[in-house]
C-alpha cells in the first residue's frame, strides 16, 4: 500500500468514526443547532420511557421492588444479611425512643417517601421518622407524601459514590432535617445535617438526635452488633 492510499483509508476510516459519535445519542455534542430536530425526537423517546409514582404502585409487588429517580425506575435487589441486620438494629433503636415519647412514626425498610414530582422521584430509605405534626397530612395509602424528617440509608458495597450523593442531595432538597450514611464496611456513620454539616462518628461515638430527637442517644458500636 502506498503512503497515498494509506492516508486516504486512514481519513475514510477517521470521517466513518467521527459520523458514529455524531449520530451516538450518548454523544453530548449531538445536540448542535443543525441537530435541533433530532435532539427533540430523543427528548420524546426518553420521556415516553418515565412513569410516574402512580404507575409505579400499580405494578405488581414483585416488579416495584425499587426506587423512581427523575421518573426513571432504579431496581433494588433483596439485601444481604448483614444490611438487613443492621438496618434492623438501627429502626428498633429508634422506634423504642419515639413510640413512648409520641414523637411521630419510625418507617421500616423499602416505605416510599415522595421527594419530587414530575418527573416523580420516590426515595426507599432502610429507616426513617416523620414527626407527628406531619402525620395528618397522609390522607391516602400509597407513598408518603413529602420527605421523611430523617432518612436512613445502610451502603451497600454495588452503591457508587454518584449514587450516595444523589440520594443525600435528594433528601436534603426535598425537606429532610437529617441523614444518616451507615457504612457496614468501616463500621462508620456519616450524619448530614445540611450539605455543610456532616460529621463522621466512628464506634467509639455515640450517634445523637441532635434537635430532631432530642434524648435519643445510641453508641455507634451497638448498630454493627
Amino acid at each position: 500500500m502506498t503512503l497515498l492510499e494509506k492516508t486516504a483509508e486512514d481519513a475514510e476510516s477517521a470521517e466513518i468514526y467521527q459520523r458514529k459519535i455524531r449520530t451516538n445519542p450518548r454523544n453530548p455534542r449531538l445536540f448542535s443547532a443543525d441537530s435541533q430536530i433530532g435532539a427533540e425526537k430523543i427528548m420524546l423517546l426518553t420521556q415516553e420511557r418515565l412513569i410516574t409514582a402512580e404507575e409505579l404502585l400499580k405494578r405488581l409487588p414483585e416488579d416495584r421492588r425499587g426506587e423512581l429517580v427523575k421518573g426513571e425506575f432504579v431496581p433494588m435487589s433483596p439485601a444481604g444479611h448483614l444490611h438487613g441486620s443492621i438496618a434492623m438494629n438501627i429502626a428498633s433503636q429508634l422506634w423504642l425512643y419515639v413510640r413512648p415519647n409520641n414523637l411521630g412514626k419510625v418507617y421500616a425498610a423499602e416505605t416510599g417517601f415522595y421527594l419530587f414530582r414530575n418527573p416523580d422521584t420516590v426515595r426507599a430509605p432502610d429507616a426513617a421518622f416523620v414527626r407527628l405534626e406531619r402525620l395528618p397530612e397522609q390522607t391516602e395509602d400509597g407513598f408518603f407524601a413529602g420527605p421523611p424528617d430523617l432518612a436512613v440509608e445502610v451502603i451497600s458495597p454495588s452503591e457508587t459514590v454518584a449514587d450516595i450523593e444523589d440520594k443525600v442531595i435528594d433528601y436534603l432538597e426535598a425537606g429532610s432535617q437529617q441523614v444518616w450514611l451507615i457504612y457496614p464496611r468501616t463500621k462508620t456513620v456519616t450524619v448530614y445535617r445540611s450539605l455543610n454539616d456532616i460529621h463522621i462518628l466512628t464506634q467509639d461515638d455515640i450517634l445523637d438526635g441532635g434537635d430532631l430527637l432530642p434524648g435519643f442517644s445510641l453508641p455507634v458500636k451497638e448498630i454493627f452488633t
